[in-house]
Protein backbone atom coordinates (compact mmCIF):
# COMPACT_ATOMS: atom_id res chain seq x y z
CA UNK A 1 0.00 0.00 0.00
CA UNK A 2 2.49 2.36 0.87
CA UNK A 3 4.53 1.82 -2.51
CA UNK A 4 1.62 2.44 -4.66
CA UNK A 5 0.79 5.56 -2.31
CA UNK A 6 4.49 6.69 -2.89
CA UNK A 7 4.27 5.85 -6.78
CA UNK A 8 0.98 8.05 -6.95
CA UNK A 9 1.70 11.42 -4.71
CA UNK A 10 4.46 13.65 -5.44
CA UNK A 11 8.03 12.73 -3.60
CA UNK A 12 6.05 14.56 0.03
CA UNK A 13 8.03 14.06 3.34
CA UNK A 14 6.32 11.41 5.12
CA UNK A 15 5.17 13.93 7.80
CA UNK A 16 3.59 15.98 5.19
CA UNK A 17 1.55 12.90 3.54
CA UNK A 18 0.54 12.05 7.09
CA UNK A 19 -1.08 15.11 8.34
CA UNK A 20 -2.54 15.36 4.37
CA UNK A 21 -4.40 11.92 5.07
CA UNK A 22 -5.63 12.81 8.46
CA UNK A 23 -6.97 16.25 7.50
CA UNK A 24 -9.01 14.50 4.65
CA UNK A 25 -9.87 11.46 6.91
CA UNK A 26 -11.23 14.80 9.59
CA UNK A 27 -13.46 16.01 6.82
CA UNK A 28 -14.73 13.41 5.51
CA UNK A 29 -15.87 12.30 8.95
CA UNK A 30 -17.02 15.72 10.15
CA UNK A 31 -19.32 15.51 6.06
CA UNK A 32 -20.52 12.27 7.37
CA UNK A 33 -21.91 13.15 11.03
CA UNK A 34 -22.54 16.59 9.80
CA UNK A 35 -25.24 14.76 7.38
CA UNK A 36 -27.26 13.34 10.30
CA UNK A 37 -27.88 17.67 11.62
CA UNK A 38 -30.81 19.22 10.56
CA UNK A 39 -30.12 22.58 9.95
CA UNK A 40 -32.47 25.26 11.96
CA UNK A 41 -33.80 26.17 8.45
CA UNK A 42 -35.22 23.12 8.30
CA UNK A 43 -37.75 23.06 11.02
CA UNK A 44 -40.25 25.19 11.10
CA UNK A 45 -39.88 28.35 13.67
CA UNK A 46 -42.18 30.38 15.87
CA UNK A 47 -40.75 33.03 13.72
CA UNK A 48 -41.54 31.32 10.34
CA UNK A 49 -45.23 30.45 11.11
CA UNK A 50 -45.61 34.39 11.48
CA UNK A 51 -44.07 34.99 8.65
CA UNK A 52 -45.50 32.31 6.75
CA UNK A 53 -48.91 33.26 8.06
CA UNK A 54 -48.50 36.99 6.62
CA UNK A 55 -47.33 35.99 3.01
CA UNK A 56 -50.10 33.12 2.73
CA UNK A 57 -47.05 30.81 1.77
CA UNK A 58 -46.38 27.10 3.12
CA UNK A 59 -42.73 26.43 4.80
CA UNK A 60 -42.06 24.54 1.57
CA UNK A 61 -42.88 27.32 -0.67
CA UNK A 62 -41.00 29.60 1.41
CA UNK A 63 -37.88 27.46 1.72
CA UNK A 64 -37.54 26.96 -2.20
CA UNK A 65 -37.54 30.45 -2.21
CA UNK A 66 -34.66 30.54 0.12
CA UNK A 67 -32.97 28.03 -1.48
CA UNK A 68 -33.18 29.68 -4.98
CA UNK A 69 -31.65 32.72 -3.13
CA UNK A 70 -28.93 31.37 -1.65
CA UNK A 71 -27.83 29.09 -4.42
CA UNK A 72 -28.12 32.62 -6.33
CA UNK A 73 -25.34 34.51 -4.25
CA UNK A 74 -23.31 31.70 -3.62
CA UNK A 75 -22.80 30.91 -7.07
CA UNK A 76 -21.13 34.20 -7.29
CA UNK A 77 -19.73 34.44 -4.19
CA UNK A 78 -17.52 31.27 -4.78
CA UNK A 79 -16.76 32.01 -8.47
CA UNK A 80 -15.41 35.41 -6.66
CA UNK A 81 -13.60 33.89 -3.91
CA UNK A 82 -12.22 31.39 -6.65
CA UNK A 83 -10.44 33.81 -8.94
CA UNK A 84 -9.34 36.02 -5.45
CA UNK A 85 -7.67 32.73 -4.17
CA UNK A 86 -6.30 31.79 -7.57
CA UNK A 87 -4.55 35.52 -7.36
CA UNK A 88 -3.50 35.53 -3.87
CA UNK A 89 -1.11 32.17 -4.39
CA UNK A 90 0.94 33.31 -7.28
CA UNK A 91 1.20 36.94 -6.41
CA UNK A 92 4.07 36.61 -5.11
CA UNK A 93 5.91 34.39 -7.12
CA UNK A 94 4.92 36.52 -10.40
CA UNK A 95 6.23 39.81 -8.71
CA UNK A 96 9.28 38.07 -7.87
CA UNK A 97 9.84 36.99 -11.93
CA UNK A 98 9.43 40.75 -12.72
CA UNK A 99 12.09 42.29 -10.14
CA UNK A 100 9.88 44.75 -8.84
CA UNK A 101 9.83 46.23 -5.17
CA UNK A 102 7.92 43.15 -3.62
CA UNK A 103 7.34 44.76 -0.58
CA UNK A 104 6.38 48.69 -1.78
CA UNK A 105 3.70 46.96 -3.72
CA UNK A 106 1.83 44.45 -1.21
CA UNK A 107 2.07 48.22 1.43
CA UNK A 108 0.35 49.85 -1.58
CA UNK A 109 -2.41 47.95 -1.47
CA UNK A 110 -2.87 47.20 2.22
CA UNK A 111 -2.56 51.71 2.01
CA UNK A 112 -5.31 52.18 -1.12
CA UNK A 113 -7.69 50.14 1.43
CA UNK A 114 -7.01 52.08 4.23
CA UNK A 115 -7.08 55.58 2.72
CA UNK A 116 -10.90 54.42 0.49
CA UNK A 117 -12.09 52.63 3.19
CA UNK A 118 -13.62 55.70 4.92
CA UNK A 119 -15.66 56.81 1.63
CA UNK A 120 -16.33 53.62 -0.26
CA UNK A 121 -18.82 52.13 2.20
CA UNK A 122 -21.08 55.17 1.96
CA UNK A 123 -21.05 54.81 -1.86
CA UNK A 124 -21.69 51.23 -1.57
CA UNK A 125 -24.82 52.31 0.42
CA UNK A 126 -25.86 55.00 -1.67
CA UNK A 127 -25.93 53.82 -5.26
CA UNK A 128 -26.34 50.39 -4.82
CA UNK A 129 -24.93 47.19 -3.40
CA UNK A 130 -25.31 45.72 -7.14
CA UNK A 131 -24.04 48.31 -9.12
CA UNK A 132 -20.90 47.95 -6.52
CA UNK A 133 -20.53 44.38 -6.87
CA UNK A 134 -20.26 45.06 -11.05
CA UNK A 135 -17.54 47.56 -10.57
CA UNK A 136 -15.97 44.98 -7.97
CA UNK A 137 -15.99 42.89 -11.22
CA UNK A 138 -14.93 45.40 -13.89
CA UNK A 139 -11.72 47.05 -11.34
CA UNK A 140 -10.70 42.90 -10.68
CA UNK A 141 -10.18 42.59 -14.47
CA UNK A 142 -8.55 45.99 -14.87
CA UNK A 143 -6.25 44.95 -12.18
CA UNK A 144 -5.27 41.48 -13.15
CA UNK A 145 -4.78 42.48 -16.76
CA UNK A 146 -2.30 45.01 -15.60
CA UNK A 147 -0.33 42.28 -14.19
CA UNK A 148 0.38 41.40 -17.63
CA UNK A 149 3.23 43.83 -17.86
CA UNK A 150 6.51 44.19 -16.45
CA UNK A 151 6.83 47.69 -15.24
CA UNK A 152 6.51 48.62 -11.71
CA UNK A 153 4.06 52.20 -12.32
CA UNK A 154 1.42 49.67 -13.78
CA UNK A 155 1.61 47.45 -11.30
CA UNK A 156 1.82 50.18 -8.67
CA UNK A 157 -1.73 51.29 -10.16
CA UNK A 158 -2.92 47.62 -9.87
CA UNK A 159 -2.47 47.77 -5.76
CA UNK A 160 -3.93 50.91 -5.59
CA UNK A 161 -7.08 49.93 -7.50
CA UNK A 162 -6.90 46.33 -5.38
CA UNK A 163 -6.91 48.49 -2.21
CA UNK A 164 -10.34 49.87 -3.58
CA UNK A 165 -11.77 46.22 -4.90
CA UNK A 166 -10.58 44.82 -1.45
CA UNK A 167 -13.16 46.91 0.58
CA UNK A 168 -15.52 46.64 -1.88
CA UNK A 169 -15.50 42.32 -1.89
CA UNK A 170 -15.68 42.53 1.72
CA UNK A 171 -18.41 44.82 2.06
CA UNK A 172 -20.72 45.29 -1.19
CA UNK A 173 -21.57 41.33 -1.59
CA UNK A 174 -22.45 40.48 2.23
CA UNK A 175 -24.29 43.84 2.73
CA UNK A 176 -26.45 42.78 -0.64
CA UNK A 177 -27.21 39.26 0.82
CA UNK A 178 -28.07 40.48 4.03
CA UNK A 179 -30.50 43.18 2.81
CA UNK A 180 -32.02 41.06 0.12
CA UNK A 181 -32.26 38.08 2.58
CA UNK A 182 -34.75 40.65 4.75
CA UNK A 183 -36.21 42.08 2.27
CA UNK A 184 -37.55 38.67 0.47
CA UNK A 185 -38.75 38.11 4.11
CA UNK A 186 -36.63 35.12 5.02
CA UNK A 187 -36.60 34.50 8.80
CA UNK A 188 -33.39 35.79 10.85
CA UNK A 189 -32.21 32.59 11.67
CA UNK A 190 -31.95 30.94 8.23
CA UNK A 191 -28.60 33.53 7.17
CA UNK A 192 -26.51 31.32 9.36
CA UNK A 193 -26.98 28.49 6.40
CA UNK A 194 -25.97 31.20 3.93
CA UNK A 195 -22.87 31.85 5.84
CA UNK A 196 -22.08 28.27 6.74
CA UNK A 197 -22.13 27.01 3.24
CA UNK A 198 -20.01 30.66 2.59
CA UNK A 199 -17.32 29.61 4.89
CA UNK A 200 -17.38 25.83 3.89
CA UNK A 201 -16.83 27.29 -0.04
CA UNK A 202 -14.04 29.45 0.94
CA UNK A 203 -12.24 26.82 1.97
CA UNK A 204 -13.29 24.50 -0.73
CA UNK A 205 -12.41 27.17 -3.17
CA UNK A 206 -9.03 27.83 -1.77
CA UNK A 207 -8.06 24.08 -2.02
CA UNK A 208 -9.40 24.01 -5.51
CA UNK A 209 -7.75 27.28 -6.23
CA UNK A 210 -4.11 26.04 -5.81
CA UNK A 211 -4.68 23.07 -7.90
CA UNK A 212 -6.00 25.01 -11.41
CA UNK A 213 -3.47 27.93 -10.53
CA UNK A 214 -0.96 25.69 -10.46
CA UNK A 215 -1.77 23.62 -14.12
CA UNK A 216 -2.15 27.15 -15.29
CA UNK A 217 1.19 28.28 -14.51
CA UNK A 218 2.60 25.02 -16.17
CA UNK A 219 0.68 26.06 -19.13
CA UNK A 220 0.61 29.57 -19.67
CA UNK A 221 3.67 30.93 -17.11
CA UNK A 222 3.39 32.77 -14.08
CA UNK A 223 0.70 34.84 -15.51
CA UNK A 224 -1.29 32.08 -16.07
CA UNK A 225 -3.53 32.09 -12.69
CA UNK A 226 -4.31 35.81 -13.51
CA UNK A 227 -5.92 35.46 -16.74
CA UNK A 228 -8.02 32.55 -15.60
CA UNK A 229 -9.20 35.02 -12.59
CA UNK A 230 -10.03 37.46 -15.36
CA UNK A 231 -12.14 34.74 -17.10
CA UNK A 232 -13.83 33.26 -13.63
CA UNK A 233 -14.28 37.29 -12.44
CA UNK A 234 -16.03 38.06 -16.09
CA UNK A 235 -18.34 34.54 -15.03
CA UNK A 236 -19.68 35.89 -11.65
CA UNK A 237 -20.41 39.49 -13.72
CA UNK A 238 -22.85 38.03 -15.75
CA UNK A 239 -24.04 35.86 -12.85
CA UNK A 240 -24.73 38.97 -10.59
CA UNK A 241 -26.66 40.76 -13.53
CA UNK A 242 -29.35 38.81 -12.97
CA UNK A 243 -29.04 40.24 -8.84
CA UNK A 244 -32.02 43.22 -7.94
CA UNK A 245 -30.31 45.94 -6.62
CA UNK A 246 -30.87 47.02 -3.05
CA UNK A 247 -29.38 50.11 -0.99
CA UNK A 248 -28.29 51.59 2.24
CA UNK A 249 -31.95 52.63 3.43
CA UNK A 250 -34.02 53.03 6.45
CA UNK A 251 -37.13 52.83 4.10
CA UNK A 252 -37.88 52.05 0.05
CA UNK A 253 -36.72 54.60 -2.01
CA UNK A 254 -35.06 56.65 1.11
CA UNK A 255 -31.48 56.21 -0.97
CA UNK A 256 -33.18 58.92 -3.67
CA UNK A 257 -33.35 61.14 -1.17
CA UNK A 258 -30.39 60.93 1.23
CA UNK A 259 -27.18 62.39 -0.22
CA UNK A 260 -23.86 60.96 0.06
CA UNK A 261 -22.60 63.02 2.43
CA UNK A 262 -25.48 62.26 4.86
CA UNK A 263 -24.66 57.96 4.30
CA UNK A 264 -21.09 58.99 4.89
CA UNK A 265 -21.81 61.32 8.45
CA UNK A 266 -24.48 58.78 10.04
CA UNK A 267 -22.58 55.82 9.22
CA UNK A 268 -19.53 57.33 11.65
CA UNK A 269 -22.08 59.10 13.98
CA UNK A 270 -23.65 55.62 14.25
CA UNK A 271 -20.39 54.14 14.95
CA UNK A 272 -19.09 56.90 17.33
CA UNK A 273 -22.52 56.53 19.26
CA UNK A 274 -23.40 52.69 19.72
CA UNK A 275 -20.46 51.11 21.45
CA UNK A 276 -21.90 47.53 20.11
CA UNK A 277 -21.19 48.35 16.47
CA UNK A 278 -17.48 50.06 17.86
CA UNK A 279 -16.89 46.78 19.40
CA UNK A 280 -17.84 44.49 16.41
CA UNK A 281 -15.51 46.88 14.29
CA UNK A 282 -12.71 46.21 16.80
CA UNK A 283 -13.25 42.47 16.47
CA UNK A 284 -13.00 42.10 13.72
CA UNK A 285 -10.04 44.54 12.98
CA UNK A 286 -8.13 42.38 15.87
CA UNK A 287 -9.37 38.87 14.79
CA UNK A 288 -8.42 39.43 10.95
CA UNK A 289 -5.12 41.61 11.82
CA UNK A 290 -4.29 38.12 13.73
CA UNK A 291 -4.86 35.88 10.86
CA UNK A 292 -3.10 38.26 8.41
CA UNK A 293 -0.30 38.28 10.42
CA UNK A 294 -0.44 34.30 10.85
CA UNK A 295 -1.05 33.81 7.17
CA UNK A 296 2.63 36.09 6.81
CA UNK A 297 4.32 33.80 9.03
CA UNK A 298 3.43 30.42 8.88
CA UNK A 299 5.64 29.25 5.88
CA UNK A 300 8.74 31.22 6.97
CA UNK A 301 8.65 29.69 10.47
CA UNK A 302 7.91 26.19 9.40
CA UNK A 303 11.20 26.45 6.80
CA UNK A 304 13.05 27.65 10.10
CA UNK A 305 12.39 24.22 11.44
CA UNK A 306 14.09 22.25 8.88
CA UNK A 307 11.81 19.31 9.33
CA UNK A 308 12.69 16.04 7.60
CA UNK A 309 12.26 16.56 3.93
CA UNK A 310 11.84 20.08 3.40
CA UNK A 311 8.51 21.92 3.86
CA UNK A 312 6.06 21.07 0.53
CA UNK A 313 4.27 24.38 1.17
CA UNK A 314 1.00 23.38 -1.40
CA UNK A 315 0.49 20.53 0.82
CA UNK A 316 0.58 21.91 4.28
CA UNK A 317 -2.08 24.70 2.21
CA UNK A 318 -4.29 22.27 1.43
CA UNK A 319 -4.18 20.70 4.75
CA UNK A 320 -4.91 24.33 6.16
CA UNK A 321 -7.36 24.95 3.88
CA UNK A 322 -9.15 21.43 4.92
CA UNK A 323 -9.17 22.90 8.91
CA UNK A 324 -11.14 26.07 7.36
CA UNK A 325 -13.80 23.78 6.16
CA UNK A 326 -14.40 21.62 8.77
CA UNK A 327 -15.02 25.14 10.61
CA UNK A 328 -17.66 26.42 8.44
CA UNK A 329 -19.31 22.66 8.34
CA UNK A 330 -19.25 22.61 11.78
CA UNK A 331 -20.52 26.09 12.55
CA UNK A 332 -24.33 25.36 12.95
CA UNK A 333 -24.02 22.27 15.49
CA UNK A 334 -21.71 24.17 17.74
CA UNK A 335 -24.12 27.65 17.55
CA UNK A 336 -26.96 25.13 18.36
CA UNK A 337 -25.14 23.68 20.67
CA UNK A 338 -24.85 26.92 22.51
CA UNK A 339 -28.18 28.25 22.28
CA UNK A 340 -29.77 25.14 23.64
CA UNK A 341 -27.31 24.03 26.19
CA UNK A 342 -25.30 26.57 27.64
CA UNK A 343 -26.98 29.79 27.09
CA UNK A 344 -30.32 31.26 25.02
CA UNK A 345 -30.88 31.11 20.99
CA UNK A 346 -30.84 34.99 21.10
CA UNK A 347 -26.95 35.03 22.30
CA UNK A 348 -25.82 31.52 20.36
CA UNK A 349 -23.40 33.62 18.54
CA UNK A 350 -21.94 35.67 20.92
CA UNK A 351 -21.27 33.01 23.01
CA UNK A 352 -19.73 30.73 19.80
CA UNK A 353 -17.54 33.75 18.79
CA UNK A 354 -15.95 34.12 22.55
CA UNK A 355 -15.02 29.91 21.73
CA UNK A 356 -13.85 30.40 18.83
CA UNK A 357 -11.43 33.67 19.63
CA UNK A 358 -10.40 31.73 23.11
CA UNK A 359 -9.18 28.66 20.96
CA UNK A 360 -7.53 30.93 18.19
CA UNK A 361 -5.50 32.40 21.55
CA UNK A 362 -4.48 28.94 22.53
CA UNK A 363 -3.63 27.44 19.10
CA UNK A 364 -1.21 30.95 18.63
CA UNK A 365 0.42 30.18 21.91
CA UNK A 366 2.00 27.21 21.00
CA UNK A 367 4.29 28.37 18.40
CA UNK A 368 5.05 31.24 20.97
CA UNK A 369 5.86 28.91 24.00
CA UNK A 370 7.46 26.19 21.31
CA UNK A 371 9.93 28.70 19.47
CA UNK A 372 10.76 30.20 22.40
CA UNK A 373 11.78 27.75 24.88
CA UNK A 374 12.03 24.10 23.28
CA UNK A 375 13.95 22.79 20.24
CA UNK A 376 12.25 23.22 17.05
CA UNK A 377 12.67 19.31 16.20
CA UNK A 378 10.58 19.00 19.62
CA UNK A 379 7.87 21.06 19.01
CA UNK A 380 7.49 21.07 15.00
CA UNK A 381 4.34 18.62 15.23
CA UNK A 382 2.78 20.93 17.71
CA UNK A 383 3.30 24.07 16.10
CA UNK A 384 1.81 22.34 12.89
CA UNK A 385 -1.47 20.85 14.83
CA UNK A 386 -1.47 24.74 16.03
CA UNK A 387 -1.62 26.30 12.95
CA UNK A 388 -4.56 23.37 11.60
CA UNK A 389 -6.64 24.71 14.59
CA UNK A 390 -6.33 28.36 13.63
CA UNK A 391 -7.43 27.97 10.21
CA UNK A 392 -10.52 26.20 11.76
CA UNK A 393 -11.05 28.73 14.09
CA UNK A 394 -10.85 30.65 11.13
CA UNK A 395 -13.78 28.78 9.38
CA UNK A 396 -15.71 28.85 12.44
CA UNK A 397 -15.68 32.38 13.47
CA UNK A 398 -16.31 33.71 9.64
CA UNK A 399 -20.00 32.75 9.64
CA UNK A 400 -20.54 34.05 13.39
CA UNK A 401 -18.85 37.13 12.34
CA UNK A 402 -21.06 37.44 9.86
CA UNK A 403 -24.22 36.90 11.69
CA UNK A 404 -23.37 39.18 14.29
CA UNK A 405 -22.09 42.03 12.15
CA UNK A 406 -26.12 41.44 10.64
CA UNK A 407 -27.32 41.26 13.91
CA UNK A 408 -25.92 45.09 15.12
CA UNK A 409 -24.84 46.75 11.97
CA UNK A 410 -27.41 48.37 10.72
CA UNK A 411 -28.92 47.61 6.67
CA UNK A 412 -29.32 51.22 6.21
CA UNK A 413 -25.51 51.97 6.98
CA UNK A 414 -24.19 48.19 6.76
CA UNK A 415 -22.09 49.03 3.70
CA UNK A 416 -20.65 52.21 5.17
CA UNK A 417 -20.12 50.44 8.35
CA UNK A 418 -18.21 47.36 7.28
CA UNK A 419 -15.18 49.91 5.22
CA UNK A 420 -15.08 51.70 8.14
CA UNK A 421 -14.41 48.73 10.27
CA UNK A 422 -11.33 48.01 7.58
CA UNK A 423 -9.84 50.92 9.15
CA UNK A 424 -8.29 49.74 12.38
CA UNK A 425 -8.26 46.48 10.44
CA UNK A 426 -5.56 47.91 7.90
CA UNK A 427 -3.89 49.47 10.85
CA UNK A 428 -3.36 46.10 12.89
CA UNK A 429 -2.19 44.23 9.34
CA UNK A 430 0.32 46.96 8.23
CA UNK A 431 1.95 46.51 12.41
CA UNK A 432 1.66 42.94 12.21
CA UNK A 433 3.78 42.90 8.54
CA UNK A 434 6.39 44.86 10.17
CA UNK A 435 6.24 43.43 13.28
CA UNK A 436 6.78 39.94 11.09
CA UNK A 437 10.08 41.92 9.71
CA UNK A 438 11.79 43.11 13.15
CA UNK A 439 10.35 40.99 15.85
CA UNK A 440 11.91 37.42 16.31
CA UNK A 441 9.55 34.82 15.69
CA UNK A 442 8.12 33.37 19.31
CA UNK A 443 7.20 37.26 19.88
CA UNK A 444 5.17 37.61 16.76
CA UNK A 445 3.18 34.75 17.65
CA UNK A 446 2.21 35.88 21.23
CA UNK A 447 1.71 38.85 19.90
CA UNK A 448 -1.15 37.62 17.56
CA UNK A 449 -2.24 35.77 20.42
CA UNK A 450 -2.87 38.92 22.34
CA UNK A 451 -5.12 39.82 19.83
CA UNK A 452 -7.41 37.14 19.58
CA UNK A 453 -7.45 37.34 23.58
CA UNK A 454 -8.75 40.62 23.61
CA UNK A 455 -11.00 40.28 20.60
CA UNK A 456 -12.33 37.21 22.58
CA UNK A 457 -12.43 39.65 25.82
CA UNK A 458 -14.48 42.13 23.60
CA UNK A 459 -16.75 39.76 22.30
CA UNK A 460 -17.56 38.28 26.18
CA UNK A 461 -19.01 41.96 26.98
CA UNK A 462 -21.71 41.20 24.36
CA UNK A 463 -22.59 37.75 25.00
CA UNK A 464 -23.19 38.57 28.92
CA UNK A 465 -24.63 41.91 28.11
CA UNK A 466 -28.65 42.12 27.56
CA UNK A 467 -30.33 41.50 24.00
CA UNK A 468 -31.35 44.55 22.29
CA UNK A 469 -32.80 44.64 18.78
CA UNK A 470 -30.73 47.31 16.23
CA UNK A 471 -32.50 50.61 15.93
CA UNK A 472 -32.43 52.36 12.30
CA UNK A 473 -32.58 55.95 12.54
CA UNK A 474 -32.13 58.18 9.42
CA UNK A 475 -32.77 61.53 8.93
Amino acid sequence: MSDLLSNVLPEWPSWAVNMLFTMTGALSFTLLTNYFYTPDDETETLEEKKLLKVAHKTHQALHSEFDTFRRSYLSVYLVIMLADWMQGTHMYTLYLSYNVNISALFLTGFLSGAIFAPFLGSLVDKFGRKRSCIVYCILEVVINWLEHYNSFELLLLGRVLGGVSTNLLFSAFESWMATEHRKRGFPEEWMARTYSECSIGNGATAILAGVIAQVLEDSFGHIGPFQGAIALTVLALVLILQWEENYGEAQEGAHESSSLYTQFTEGWKLVASDSKVLRIGLIQALSEGGIYTFVFMWVPTLLSMNPPGGVPTGCVFSALMMGITIGGIVFQPIEHFFGTKITTKAKASEFSAVFAYIMASLSMAVPAICLCCTEASVCFEKILASFIIIEFCVGLSSPIAGMLRSKYVPDAYQGAIMNIFRLPLNAVVVSGTYATDVLEHYKVYGVVSGLFLVAAALQATLAFGQVEKKQVKKD
